[in-house]
């Protein structure tokens, strides 16, 4: 799974969960040929990426190449059950990758375009935004 080997914060303020606007960064294809776009605002964890990259890489098998375009830097801090309220924060439990509207989760490269679309349909099921295939 991915995580961030040190964080400048150990927690972080939660923000929005449903901002305006479209993504303004990672918008294009600069890897591979195929990609995987978000149409949805979200947190995507560290375990749903590792599931889709296992989806995608079942696919490519030795032919191709996949890069992962987000990275899970945002912690999200949970408390334990039956905890009363007030005790302050919870410690850290996963963190997560914030997407917005266009970003490009994944690319991939050096197969064939219906082996591409099966792949990132079946890993866009993995994820917890709308995604949709792009081709360069």
């Amino acid at each position: 799974m991915l995580l961030p080997k040190k964080v400048l914060h150990r927690k972080w303020q939660k923000g929005r969960s449903r901002q305006k606007g479209v993504a303004t960064r990672l918008t294009t294809l600069a890897f591979g040929d195929f990609g995987l776009k978000s149409e949805d605002f979200g947190w995507i964890t560290s375990r749903q990426i590792e599931a889709a990259r296992r989806v995608l890489t079942r696919y490519v098998r030795r032919g191709g190449k996949i890069w992962i375009r987000i990275f899970p830097d945002k912690p999200v801090t949970q408390k334990g059950n039956e905890t009363p309220m007030g005790g302050g924060k919870g410690s850290p439990d996963h963190y997560v990758a914030v997407v917005k509207p266009g970003t490009i989760i994944f690319e991939m490269g050096g197969i064939t375009k219906e082996s591409a679309t099966e792949a990132m349909t079946l890993g866009g099921h993995k994820l917890g935004v709308k995604t949709r295939m792009i081709v360069k």
